[in-house]
């Protein structure tokens, strides 16, 4: 676990910053620094998966493809979020972020684990599993506001897998902002990194 900004002891928000496929936690942490410059006292947490990946099929595949590799990363980031709260940092203070196949597991937890959060972000990610697997959704995300941004040129990441998500968190009651970039592949443009740092800077 990389720890950068704010210590926990001093910080108002933690954002939690997942990696992508091959990435490391010390590059989330550099977007971090960008997403936490409109607001102090901000903690940045940013866990590594072994190997540099969180699962090892793609995003698309049936769940089962990617066990017992997808529920372990799901624990790594429960455990996260256990580590902020005994920070004292209320759950509506903490924000998961993530890009790629960690855009997707944050994406995951959170349909998962429903709560509300400060926000939930999934930069060029979706929801796991396949076209429209069936979802027995409980709990709720009301007042959680979750953005997803893609590029329409994303060789990863379908639209209609962002769209699908989008409708996910809907059903949960979620605050959500869908951005589809054109001509856009699998990266973070200004915008996004703009609109991310103003749900940090909202977060009260």
């Amino acid at each position: 676990m990389l720890h950068d900004g704010a210590p926990l002891a001093e910080a108002e928000v933690v954002i939690i910053l997942l990696h992508g496929r091959g990435g490391s936690g010390k590059d989330m942490l550099g977007l971090g620094r960008e997403l936490a410059t409109n607001r102090p006292k901000v903690a940045l947490l940013a866990p590594q998966a072994a190997g540099g990946t969180w699962y090892p099929q793609r995003f698309l595949e049936p769940l089962a493809q990617n066990e017992p590799y997808l529920t372990s990363a799901l624990g790594v980031v429960a455990e996260t979020i256990d580590e902020a709260l005994a920070g004292h940092i209320a759950r509506e203070r903490i924000l998961l972020v993530g890009f790629s196949q960690g855009g997707c597991l944050a994406l995951e937890f959170a349909v998962r684990h429903p709560h509300r959060y400060g926000a939930v972000v999934g930069l060029s990610g979706a929801v796991i599993g396949p076209p429209g697997q069936k979802r027995d959704l409980t709990g709720s995300l009301r007042g959680t506001p979750v953005f997803l941004g893609c590029g329409d040129m994303d060789p990863h990441i379908p639209v209609a897998s962002v769209r699908e998500s989008a409708a996910l968190f809907r059903q949960l009651e979620a605050e959500v902002v869908e951005r589809i970039y054109p001509q856009m592949p699998h990266t973070v443009n200004d915008d996004e990194i703009s609109i991310v740092a103003d749900l940090v800077a909202r977060v009260s």
